[in-house]
């Protein structure tokens, strides 16, 4: 490792040291699957709160709690035991271009979902073996098994894969918060068959910006390919857990306008 790399290393570790702990989590998103205990609630949870995860993170926050309300704060047991009626309380449910024919569809995948397996987990990691470098497969399967009932067009451009060329910069995050594990209390590690090593550093405009800034990513475009050019960057920094830099990346671009 030469010395720019290491004294990139350096600034960077401090920054995931900063910023990875439980300060954190009151201002982002992943505060939403944070108000649970029971591991389907937090899945469920999280996952509307990584869906709804473009815009102002106090709005997103809001926006998934008015959600959870209206699923009785309990969204596991929701999702299994709604009856139709129950439905009608979500009719008027929007948020930016997530309308309620959207939730609708999620709920109609959830409900079959859980009704066959005891983990949202077992819909990513079916589609990866622990030989993959990535979690690409994965997510490409993740979006063809999600999409399988009949549903409307317009929803399927809330649920992004590798093969459409997206960052898939909200799955990723998704994917950070159920899968890394480690003592600081902001992810949750709850899935086992998908390992920190093979996921991708959720990249948008702000990450994007700083990678270019440090050096660290030229592609232009904010892409999946973007995404794997800075993740595999910062496997050289850390090949085991090179997603905990999303922490440095994405707060050195918000908190310190970097």
């Amino acid at each position: 490792m030469g010395n720019r790399i290491a004294n990139l290393k350096c600034f960077l570790d401090a920054a995931v040291e900063k910023y990875n702990r439980p300060s954190f989590i009151k201002n982002d998103p992943v505060s939403v699957p944070h108000l649970f205990t029971k591991k389907q609630d937090i899945e469920i949870a999280g996952f509307f709160a990584a869906i709804f995860a473009w815009g102002n993170r106090t709005a997103i926050i809001n926006k998934c709690k008015e959600l959870l309300q209206l699923m009785d704060n309990a969204p596991h047991q929701f999702i299994r035991q709604h009856e139709e009626k129950d439905l009608k309380r979500l009719e008027h449910f929007r948020h930016r271009t997530f309308q309620a024919a959207d939730l609708f569809y999620f709920i109609e995948f959830l409900q079959q979902h859980y009704s066959r397996n005891e983990s949202l987990g077992n819909a990513f990691s079916g589609g990866i073996s622990k030989k993959d470098k990535t979690v690409e497969k994965g997510l490409n399967a993740f979006r063809k098994y999600f999409f399988i009932f009949p549903h409307e067009k317009r929803t399927e451009k809330h649920i992004a894969s590798p093969e459409t060329g997206s960052s898939c910069k909200r799955i990723n995050m998704f994917l950070r918060w159920m899968v890394r594990q480690d003592n600081k209390g902001v992810d949750f590690g709850l899935w086992k068959n998908i390992i920190p090593a093979q996921l991708i550093c959720p990249i948008d405009l702000h990450v994007a910006r700083v990678a270019r800034q440090l050096g660290i990513l030229k592609r232009k475009q904010t892409d999946w390919q973007a995404a794997t050019e800075l993740t595999d960057f910062l496997r050289t920094l850390d090949r085991h857990d090179p997603v905990k830099y999303d922490f440095a990346l994405f707060n050195l671009g918000i908190q310190e306008q970097f």
